[in-house]
């Protein structure tokens, strides 16, 4: 069956309090390079959990953001991946949160020293350059744009933000919109400006100094659980556990970057990983992958045939699924 183009695709309607009137005028998004490398590049098909994809369908009927929390490592962010994958909505915007991250840098950036310059060089102020060319939108400013489908947003660990972020994103994920002041000053001379987007090389048109969105994005948002949340914001988000992977999902993930390469040798080597997961109190799922990479490239062989190789692969498994805290657990 041929591919609907994406001026043609549709998409589910929301409730009617969660529905954005304005017109799409936004391109198809860039493919994602990224998730090939994050999610595999084999044809292996992996099975997403049924709470899972209940959720996630839920949260995009809703048009509700996901708060999908975890252990480290246990692939939370890998979900927006996987859902921008499947439904072929392009490249996935990430905005990385620290405790020094506001709602204005995930929004837009100006350029004011540069915007002032460019005035100052310009020989009649009708030969300055737009202020729109000084004015970079982030991660969460480029999803709102008016595009026909979602975008997939990833806001990484979200529990490492200041106090006031969770607040500051109440009003915006309600009405889908946020003004840039930098535009709305200079409207009246520039009723368009084209801006830089997050994704690399692209630009979109602003009017009038604001961007509402047509299509409210799909918003991922990962947390490691080191913190709470106010009522409020948990109000308007869909919550997702992600559990530690059984073996079936460590088999399918090591398959999906390598193939069938490893052979029977793959599941000796994820029996190994979760012993020595449950012995240090949890280790990450890319730690499994860093090693068998060691053996698929053929440096250091899984079964060594002496007992020095022996010492020095155990060693290396060691080093490299060493715990996450820094200490190992003590035994029981």
């Amino acid at each position: 069956m041929p591919e609907v183009p994406y001026e043609q695709r549709t998409w589910p309607a929301g409730p009617p309090w969660r529905t954005f009137g304005t017109p799409p005028a936004m391109p198809a998004p860039p493919d994602d390079e990224e998730a090939g490398r994050r999610l595999g590049r084999t044809s292996v098909h992996r099975l997403p959990r049924h709470d899972e994809v209940r959720l996630v369908n839920a949260a995009l009927l809703l048009r509700r953001p996901l708060l999908v929390t975890g252990r480290p490592g246990v692939g939370k962010s890998g979900l927006a991946y996987r859902i921008a994958s499947e439904l072929r909505l392009g490249r996935v915007l990430q905005w990385a949160v620290t405790s020094r991250t506001t709602l204005a840098a995930g929004l837009y950036e100006y350029d004011a020293i540069g915007r002032a310059q460019a005035g100052h060089a310009a020989s009649r102020p009708a030969e300055a350059p737009s202020t729109g060319n000084y004015v970079q939108l982030g991660p969460l400013g480029t999803a709102l744009l008016p595009y026909r489908l979602p975008r997939v947003l990833l806001i990484d660990e979200i529990d490492k933000c200041d106090i006031d972020l969770p607040n500051d994103l109440l009003t915006l994920f309600e009405d889908g919109y946020y003004e840039i002041p930098p535009l709305i000053r200079v409207k009246t001379q520039e009723p368009t400006a084209v801006v830089h987007t997050a994704d690399p090389g692209q630009t979109a048109t602003v009017t009038a100094g604001v961007v509402r969105c047509h299509a409210f994005p799909v918003i991922v948002m990962t947390s490691n659980g080191e913190r709470e949340f106010p009522e409020a914001f948990m109000r308007r988000c869909l919550r997702l556990d992600i559990p530690e992977p059984d073996a079936a999902a460590l088999g399918e993930m090591v398959a999906a970057h390598f193939g069938d390469r490893l052979g029977a040798r793959q599941d000796r080597l994820i029996e190994e990983f979760m012993r020595r997961s449950d012995r240090v109190g949890g280790l990450a799922a890319d730690q499994l992958l860093n090693a068998v990479h060691l053996i698929a490239a053929g440096h250091f062989p899984e079964n060594p045939d002496s007992a020095a190789a022996a010492e020095e692969w155990t060693a290396l498994l060691e080093s490299v699924w060493h715990p996450l805290g820094g200490e190992e657990a003590a035994p029981e």
